[in-house]
């Protein structure tokens, strides 16, 4: 950001320390800004450096490396095909707001870019940054080969269309449904020259493991929330989203790609509790119930025995508690 505002003659550095960030901090790579600070940071940088274009131009600035650990795996990637796959599969590695799809119509590709996240800010200038980068990725990577058919944006078009123009060098549609890019299927089955599998395959365990721990590091938060919400009675999707700072989307996704949902682990969780309440107290089965977020004792009654196969009380004599 700070290289392409000075470009513009703007300095951007007292923009980032108004919101807390030393410039320094975005040559890091491996340091992640929260998306709705960078949209925003994005939105005032344009407007303070009087360019419409000012994430466009971000997007000429990238390069492979700045996609980090995936860029190694990208680079090896034998089609356009399977880099788009492996951006969808680890998105989350990169960017947890951005939502990559593919869509395939007989000989045309629509490949969608769409931000996900809960801030006030426009997104102009964040969605143009995701899709040029996408667009000079795949150039950089097949030169003059990769020529989408049109690149279309949702939002309205800047007064000056040259650094659009200059960038994509094809038909650029704005107010358009989607934002994105799209081009022929065969584009997608492209060789890539600089594929090599034994790289790839190394690059993938890699990050495979990054992406485990990452699934493992969200369902640990989601449990702890539930701990800390079920006994408030606030504890549906969307009150355990606001609780960890995400979007229900968001936060769905994320859980799905740790191979799990929110009802599961509800259901875990609640498990876990009202065993821990059966065996280590003697509260009435109604407290316990009303703990737990249950409408009724009966409704706790049934939902326990559907997932232990005991009643409460017969859990409880089991576990060597007396009934009460």
């Amino acid at each position: 950001m700070v290289e392409v505002a000075q470009s513009l003659n703007f300095d951007a550095r007292p923009l980032l320390r108004a919101h807390g960030l030393p410039a320094a901090l975005l040559a890091d790579r491996d340091h992640k800004i929260p998306v709705e600070l960078a949209t925003q940071l994005l939105e005032e940088a344009a407007q303070l450096s009087c360019n419409e274009s000012f994430g466009l131009l971000m997007a000429q600035r990238r390069q492979l490396a700045d996609f980090g650990a995936v860029s190694l795996l990208l680079i090896h990637q034998p089609t356009i095909r399977s880099m788009l796959s492996i951006l969808q599969r680890y998105q989350y590695l990169m960017n947890q707001s951005l939502l990559i799809s593919v869509e395939e119509f007989d000989d045309v590709v629509v490949i969608r870019e769409e931000l996900v996240f809960g801030g006030d800010a426009g997104t102009r200038q964040a969605t143009e940054l995701a899709v040029g980068v996408l667009h000079r990725m795949f150039a950089m990577l097949f030169g003059s080969q990769w020529r989408p058919q049109e690149v279309h944006f949702k939002h309205d078009a800047p007064s000056d269309l040259s650094i659009h123009r200059s960038v994509f060098a094809v038909p650029v549609r704005f107010r358009s449904e989607i934002s994105g890019v799209v081009c022929s299927a065969s584009d997608l089955d492209r060789l890539n020259p600089q594929a090599d599998v034994e790289m790839a395959r190394y690059a993938q365990r890699y990050l495979d493991s990054l992406l485990e721990a990452k699934a493992d590091s969200i369902v640990e938060e989601v449990r702890n929330a539930l701990v800390n919400l079920i006994p408030g009675g606030r504890f549906a999707l969307v009150d355990v989203a606001d609780h960890l700072g995400m979007q229900v989307r968001q936060l769905q996704r994320q859980l799905s790609a740790a191979g799990t949902t929110y009802g599961e682990l509800l259901s875990g969780v609640r498990t876990e509790l009202a065993c821990q309440y059966l065996r280590n107290s003697s509260s009435p089965l109604a407290d316990i119930s009303e703990y737990l977020g249950f409408a009724s004792p009966s409704v706790f009654a049934r939902w326990f025995r559907r997932n232990v196969g005991e009643t409460p009380s017969s859990w409880r004599n089991l576990a060597g508690q007396s009934s009460v």
